[in-house]
C-alpha cells in the first residue's frame, strides 16, 4: 500500500466513523481550506486553480443549503439559508472578478460558523 492510498483509507475511515457534528466541522474545514487555496491562486494569477478551489467551496456551501431542516431549525435554518445563499453568490462573483476581498469575507463567515459548531 503506497502512502497516498494509506492516507485515503485513513480519511475514509475518519469520515465513516465521525459524529454528525464532526462531519459538519470537517466540511467547514474543507471549504475554508479551499478558500485559502483560492486566495493564493488569485495572488499568483492562476485562473484555473482559482476556479477549481472556489467551485469546491461553493459545492460545500450548496451541500449545507440542501441539508437544512426548516421544520426543526425554524428561524435559525432560514437565517442560515440566507447566509449560505449570500456566500454562494459572493463566491460566484469572486470567481468572475478574482476578488480577494470577497473570498476573504466568505472565509470569515465560514470560520465563525465552524467555531459555533465546535461549541456544540
Amino acid at each position: 500500500m503506497n502512502q497516498a492510498s494509506a492516507y485515503n483509507a485513513y480519511k475514509n475511515n475518519e469520515v465513516m466513523t465521525a459524529s454528525r457534528t464532526k462531519l459538519v466541522v470537517m466540511l467547514y474545514d474543507g471549504a475554508i481550506r479551499n478558500l485559502k487555496l483560492a486566495e493564493f491562486a488569485i495572488r499568483e494569477n492562476k485562473i484555473e486553480k482559482t476556479n477549481e478551489h472556489l467551485k469546491k467551496a461553493q459545492d460545500i456551501i450548496a451541500e449545507f443549503m440542501s441539508t437544512l431542516n426548516f421544520e426543526q431549525g425554524g428561524e435559525i435554518a432560514l437565517n442560515l439559508q440566507q447566509l449560505y445563499e449570500y456566500m454562494y453568490f459572493k463566491l460566484v462573483r469572486a470567481n468572475i472578478d478574482k476578488d480577494l476581498g470577497a473570498v476573504s469575507e466568505v472565509k470569515g463567515y465560514l470560520e465563525e460558523l465552524r467555531e459555533a459548531w465546535l461549541q456544540i
